[in-house]
């Protein structure tokens, strides 16, 4: 595989009745995109109440994840946290049109930056980045305002779908970053070590493989990817965690990377960085929880034996 993901490419078969959903669903929300943002915010509200009504699973798995890591907090306050979450998923769809088509101009009068002379500093070092990043719902439109200021390459995981695929790269590449397949460690470490910046959001739920069990939150054991321990022992770069936070009343959006962490992962040690890299993921959660992706089975692998979470 080469160093950074190909660009997939527009195909004719893009224009058959199996692809019109996809077309359609792309072309409406470019339009979308073109609203003011105080109804985009109205619509996406109304769209996350709605959509949660015809998917009660997703909804049962919010209430689940926000028991699961926050059971001492008052149950009238989760609920509250709940509905906020709803409301932030159907905006996250529109929140998604934005980062892939509001102009530069437009991105720059919603987004402030905050920290970014850090990787400044790092640079003149000669030190790669791994940037730290959670599923915030406005992650994506976080990564078009990153690719601003600052180039970057970011994992990524192609879509099953090809026309989908087509239009989810030239959106998140938009911005100035280019992609390394998810799988192609060996890239990310390359990159790493030539001083670069790599996007990674090490704060779901992979799956048994290459991982370790670590405390998330009220979980004592959340499957916890070992893919930092294993770029930042290769490497020796710095850890940035990165955040991305949206202020309702205003429609504007703080990005922030907050103070490197240089020298103090645990090295060789890969169920002590999954416990590091939890806690700085708690941090970046708990910057704006009601903006987090609870709707994702965070804690659906177990250790053998024990039942299931949800």
């Amino acid at each position: 595989m080469s160093s950074k993901y190909t660009a997939p490419e527009f195909s004719p078969r893009f224009l058959l009745p199996r692809y019109w959903g996809v077309l359609l669903l792309v072309a409406v929300a470019k339009l979308c995109s073109m609203l003011p943002w105080k109804l985009q915010f109205w619509l996406g509200k109304l769209l996350g109440r709605l959509s949660m009504k015809l998917m009660p699973k997703r909804r049962r798995t919010i209430a689940s994840n926000l028991a699961l890591c926050f059971p001492d907090m008052p149950l009238k306050q989760r609920q509250q946290l709940e509905r906020e979450n709803i409301d932030n998923t159907g905006l996250a769809l529109f929140e998604t049109a934005m980062a892939w088509f509001w102009s530069d101009a437009r991105v720059r009068r919603h987004i402030r930056c905050e920290g970014l002379a850090h990787l400044d500093t790092l640079k003149t070092q000669g030190r790669g980045v791994l940037l730290v990043a959670v599923h915030s719902l406005n992650l994506e439109l976080g990564g078009r305002a990153f690719g601003l200021h600052v180039s970057g390459l970011g994992v990524y995981r192609p879509n099953n779908n090809p026309c989908f695929d087509y239009f989810q790269y030239r959106g998140r590449t938009r911005g100035g970053h280019e992609m390394i397949h998810r799988r192609d460690v060996k890239s990310m470490l390359t990159s790493l070590r030539r001083g670069e910046c790599v996007w990674y959001a090490p704060d779901q739920d992979y799956g048994p493989r290459r991982h370790a069990f670590a405390p998330l939150f009220a979980v004592s054991q959340a499957c916890t990817t070992t893919g930092t321990s294993l770029l930042v022992d290769a490497t020796d770069c710095a850890i940035v965690p990165f955040t991305m936070v949206r202020d309702d009343n205003t429609g504007h959006y703080t990005l922030t990377l907050r103070e490197p962490l240089v020298d103090v992962f645990p090295k060789n040690d890969p169920e002590a960085g999954a416990r590091f890299i939890n806690h700085v993921v708690e941090a970046s959660i708990l910057a704006a929880p009601g903006q987090y992706m609870w709707l994702h089975r965070r804690f659906k692998t177990r250790p053998e034996g024990q039942p299931s979470l949800y």
